[in-house]
């Protein structure tokens, strides 16, 4: 144990290390799959991201227990870091899906700085994938996604325009996140208390909206047995690419975001999945987790994990896929309107308001009750429009993997880039044998808005 350290892992980040266990490891990943210029693309991949990685110093930290305070950890320097313990080169593969599921029911070795990159050759040698994996405590998906693109080749950038003015470097990348912005609890008014005094009443007074809100979100449940599952410590994934410009018709249409189409199509999706497997999707209403970015947009992002989150029911039961649109979209509003920290899925702000010693002792319960909470994660995260290269092979797909909370089966990810959407689909593989009966259906709810936007 390290007594002390400037780099204290904040309360969520703890809460992300205290709640693993081997069956059910916290780790969050992408897999980006690249055009192969020739043969040795793959292993000229390993070698560039085992040197970039070494000149990180986000990649080079460890998470370590602290004297003080008790129960706290801390990422401090790992002294004898070798990238090439983190970048791996596997066989050739014919589905980098399936290979990236058996990578990702691995645990990080929590000793080391807790990522991986693995580099997966296609068997036919035209194209290869990058798997790369890190530990939630160690970084949120935007955090993680900061990470990722410092090992990448410099962005392209359009003509006459400034190195100065890129979005990404070696050193990091910078994302404007439209939309999202810093918590603030406001909720007093400032001429009646001391401001030690307002702080602390408004701090216990939004802990008790929120535990309130949560207690709420378990009344009146209609989800579905398949969206559950024991423990099995198994991990199976898939990847949907649709037309961006298709989910834009959809939504000049219909009205909403993207983001609330893309959470639609989920809903539709499962609906697909759960009548097709026999399960039947009657009177099914899943909470979906949508998690929302506290971090303040263009500003470099901090190490750690800054979120808060919506619960949305989704409407799985509704036939008319215009109908689940619209109510995806109202709930989204009303979540937008009421701000991240209030309600039921700003749950992870609790962790501000237990001590680390709590938050150690109560991992292992909070984790074993998350299925309480939520049936299911939905999470979107952002990408640059402008192109990423690795070893000059442009990325053509990247399908952003989140992690699978204890007593679920399933985790949607979704990101947009260069005009396209990937969805990311991870899933326990004994629960979800069919995972690709899910993934088509995410393709046909696409078809049948369309199709309904049109009539």
């Amino acid at each position: 144990m390290t007594s002390q350290s400037s780099d204290l892992l904040a309360p969520l980040d703890l809460a992300f290390w205290n709640i693993e266990t081997p069956e059910h490891p916290m780790h969050l990943g992408a897999l980006g799959v690249f055009e192969a210029e020739d043969p040795g693309a793959a292993r000229h991949a390993v070698e560039l991201l085992a040197a970039r990685a070494a000149g990180v110093p986000g990649l080079r930290m460890r998470i370590a227990g602290v004297l003080v305070p008790i129960g706290g950890a801390a990422r401090v320097p790992a002294a004898d870091f070798d990238p090439l313990d983190h970048v791996r080169l596997t066989e050739p593969v014919a589905d980098f899906h399936a290979a990236a599921g058996a990578l990702m029911e691995r645990p990080l070795d929590r000793g080391r700085p807790p990522w991986e990159a693995h580099v997966l050759p296609a068997a036919d040698g035209a194209s290869f994938a990058v798997l790369f994996k890190f530990h939630h405590a160690l970084a949120d998906g935007l955090r993680a996604l900061t990470l990722a693109a410092a090992v990448m080749d410099p962005m392209d950038l359009p003509a006459g325009r400034p190195a100065k003015d890129a979005t990404a470097t070696r050193r990091g990348l910078r994302l404007p996140v439209p939309g999202l912005r810093e918590i603030t609890l406001g909720d007093l008014d400032p001429r009646r208390y001391p401001d030690h005094v307002r702080d602390l009443t408004g701090s216990a007074r939004q802990a008790v909206a929120i535990g309130a809100a949560v207690a709420r979100a378990t009344w009146g449940v209609r989800t579905s047995p398949a969206l559950g599952s024991a423990a099995s410590g198994t991990r199976r994934t898939a990847g949907v690419v649709l037309d961006l410009d298709d989910v834009h018709r959809i939504r000049k249409t219909a009205g909403g975001t993207v983001n609330d189409v893309l959470i639609a199509i989920v809903a539709g999706a499962v609906r697909r999945w759960l009548d097709e497997r026999g399960d039947g999707s009657e009177g099914v209403e899943p909470r979906a987790l949508v998690p929302v970015s506290r971090r303040r947009p263009r500003t470099a992002h901090p190490q750690g994990n800054r979120l808060s989150g919506y619960l949305v029911r989704l409407p799985v039961a509704e036939g008319d896929p215009l109908a689940r649109l619209r109510t995806v979209r109202s709930a989204m509003d009303r979540h937008k309107d009421a701000g991240p920290s209030r309600g039921a899925g700003a749950v992870a702000l609790l962790a501000d308001h237990v001590p680390p010693l709590g938050l150690r002792l109560g991992g292992g319960l909070v984790g074993r009750n998350a299925r309480l909470l939520f049936d299911l994660l939905v999470t979107s995260v952002p990408l640059p429009s402008l192109g990423l290269r690795l070893g000059g092979c442009p990325l053509t797909e990247v399908f952003p993997l989140a992690p699978l909370a204890q007593g679920q089966s399933l985790a949607v990810a979704v990101s947009t880039y260069r005009g396209r959407v990937h969805y990311g689909i991870v899933a326990d593989a004994k629960a979800v044998p069919d995972l690709e009966t899910l993934a088509g259906a995410v393709t046909e709810e696409l078809t049948e808005l369309l199709e309904a936007c049109t009539l």
